[in-house]
C-alpha cells in the first residue's frame, strides 16, 4: 500500500460530497454520511482537500519543533516558498529568520536542478527506445501513472529529484565538513500533500534521506509573523547563501523542466485534468514523435500547489521577477552559488538512479486472470441497468464505479436509489428497508424532519 499523507477528519465531515465528485482518481466514498478514501486508488494530488467547505480533509505533516532534535537541522526549501513572500522582504531575510527560528543551515532544493537536467539528459540519450520519457518531478503524477496507466511505468525517468539530490549534497557537504550524520536533519518545507507521501514512501527507494516534512503554509505563517514582530530595524546577521541561477528559479514552474531539456520535441502539461485527457491519448497512441513530458498535477504547476499560502499567479510572478534579477547578474558575469554544487556533480549523477517505477493499477480486480474477466463481465452487465447519470446517491462517484465496488464486494446493490424504487415498485423491497438503506450511506441525519411551505 502507498503511505497516504491525506486523512479524512470524520468529526468535522459533513458528507457533502464536493470531495468525491471532484477526486480525478475516484478514490472517494460517502458512507455513514462521512468520506472515505480508498488506499488503492489515491495519488495525494489534494483535490479533495482543496474543494472541502468543512476543511474536513487533514494533512499528516512533522512537527516543527522536531528540528530541535539535531545540532545540525537544515531547511531544504522549494523556490516556490521564497515566491509567497511581498516584494519588501528579500530572501536573504527569509534565510535568516529561518536561522533565528532555529534551522543550522539552508538551501534551496532548487539548487540541484541544474544538475537534475544533466541527469535526465544522460538517462535520455542511452533510453531513446522508450520515448516519450515522463519527468518523475511531480509525484502526484508518478503514482498516477502507476494505478491509471500502468502501461507508461516504463516511461518514467527513474531519476531522483532535485530534492532527494540536495538532501545528497547537503549530507555529503556537512560530513566533509566532520558532522556525523546522526547529527544531521533534513527537513523538506513541502508545497503539497504528495511530497509528503513521497518522502514516507519514496517509489523506487527503500527510504528517503529527508528526516521531516513540514507544512509550507504553516511555516510561512510562522517565519512572516517572526519578520513582523522584529519589525523593519532588526539587524539580521549577514548570510552566505546559494544564489540561484534564472533556469533553476523557474525550473519548478510550468516549461522550467522543458526550457533546460535537450529533447527536440517536448510539452509541458499542468492541472490534473489536463495531463489524464493527454495522457489517454499517449496511451491510445493518438499522440506522436514526443520525446520528453513535462507533467505537473497542480495548476501553474509548484506556484498553485496545495500549500501554497498565496494567489499562484502572483507567486509565478514574483519567481519570474527573482529570475530576471538573477539574469542580469548572468549577463554582468556573476557565477550562480547554485553551481557550487558541480564539485558534487559527478557523484550526485551516479547516484541518481532509482528502481523502476512499477505498475500498481488500481484496476487490478482480482489476482487470478480468469476471475478478474468473470468480474469485468459482472461490471459490464451491472451498467447495462444502473441509470448512468452518476448521480452520486449511491455513495459512489459514478455508475461504473459503484458497480466495480459492487462486484468487489466492496457495495450492496440496494445502495442504487433508481433499483431500490424498481424494488419497491414490484414489491421486493418495502419502503423502510429503502430509507434503512439510504440511511447507511448518507447517515440518519439527513433523513429526518418534515419540511413546511
Amino acid at each position: 500500500m502507498f503511505y497516504h499523507a491525506l486523512q479524512v477528519d470524520e468529526p468535522r465531515c459533513i458528507g457533502c460530497s464536493r470531495c468525491m465528485k471532484t477526486c480525478p482518481t475516484e478514490a472517494i466514498r460517502i458512507y455513514g454520511g462521512k468520506a472515505s478514501i480508498q488506499e488503492h486508488r489515491c495519488i495525494d494530488c489534494g483535490k479533495c482537500y482543496e474543494v472541502c467547505p468543512a476543511q474536513a480533509i487533514a494533512i499528516k505533516d512533522d512537527d516543527f519543533e522536531s528540528i530541535h532534535n539535531y545540532p545540525h537541522s537544515v531547511a531544504l526549501l522549494p523556490a516556490v516558498f521564497m515566491g509567497q513572500f511581498p516584494d519588501e522582504i528579500s530572501v536573504s531575510r527569509v534565510y535568516a529568520t529561518l536561522q533565528e527560528l532555529g534551522f543550522a543551515h539552508v538551501m534551496e532544493v532548487e539548487s540541484a536542478a541544474m544538475i537534475y537536467a544533466d541527469a535526465k539528459n544522460k538517462y535520455a540519450l542511452s533510453h531513446a527506445d522508450r520515448y516519450p520519457l515522463i519527468s518523475s518531478f511531480c509525484p502526484a503524477i508518478v503514482r498516477l501513472i502507476q494505478i491509471k496507466y500502468p502501461s507508461l511505468t516504463e516511461n518514467v525517468m527513474p531519476i531522483k529529484v532535485p530534492l532527494d539530490l540536495s538532501a545528497m549534497y547537503a549530507v555529503a557537504e556537512l560530513q566533509r565538513r566532520g558532522v556525523p550524520r546522526e547529527e544531521i536533519g533534513l527537513f523538506y518545507i513541502t508545497p503539497c500533500a504528495a511530497k509528503i507521501a513521497a518522502v514516507k514512501a519514496p517509489v523506487g527507494e527503500e527510504r528517503s534521506l529527508i528526516d521531516g516534512v513540514i507544512n509550507m503554509n504553516l511555516l510561512y505563517n510562522r517565519v512572516y509573523k517572526h519578520i513582523k514582530d522584529m519589525g523593519k530595524n532588526h539587524q539580521y546577521p549577514p548570510q552566505s547563501r546559494q544564489r540561484l541561477s534564472a533556469d533553476a528559479i523557474l525550473s519548478t514552474l510550468t516549461n522550467g523542466e522543458r526550457r533546460i531539456c535537450a529533447a527536440k520535441r517536448s510539452y509541458a502539461i499542468d492541472g490534473i485534468q489536463n495531463v489524464m485527457d493527454f495522457l489517454d491519448k499517449l496511451e491510445n497512441e493518438e499522440v506522436e514523435g514526443v520525446q520528453f513530458l513535462e507533467l505537473r498535477a497542480c495548476d501553474q504547476s509548484c506556484a498553485g500547489a496545495l500549500l501554497s499560502c498565496d494567489n499562484r499567479f502572483l507567486c509565478g510572478e514574483r519567481m519570474y521577477a527573482r529570475a530576471r534579477k538573477a539574469a542580469e547578474r548572468e549577463r554582468n558575469g556573476e557565477m550562480p552559488r547554485d553551481r557550487e554544487m558541480d564539485k558534487y556533480k559527478e557523484y550526485l549523477i551516479e547516484n541518481s538512479l532509482v528502481d523502476e517505477v512499477e505498475p500498481r493499477s488500481m484496476m487490478v480486480l482480482d489476482t487470478d486472470i480468469s476471475k478478474a474477466l468473470e468480474k469485468m463481465e459482472k461490471i459490464e452487465r451491472m451498467k447495462v441497468h444502473l441509470p448512468q447519470i452518476d448521480c452520486g446517491v449511491c455513495g459512489a462517484p459514478t455508475c461504473e464505479a459503484f458497480a466495480t465496488d459492487v462486484v468487489c464486494q466492496r457495495a450492496d446493490l440496494h445502495r442504487c436509489v433508481f433499483y431500490r424504487i424498481h424494488l419497491e415498485q414490484t414489491g421486493k423491497m418495502q419502503l423502510a428497508e429503502g430509507a434503512a438503506n439510504m440511511m447507511r450511506v448518507w447517515g440518519k441525519d439527513r433523513i429526518n424532519g418534515d419540511i413546511e411551505m
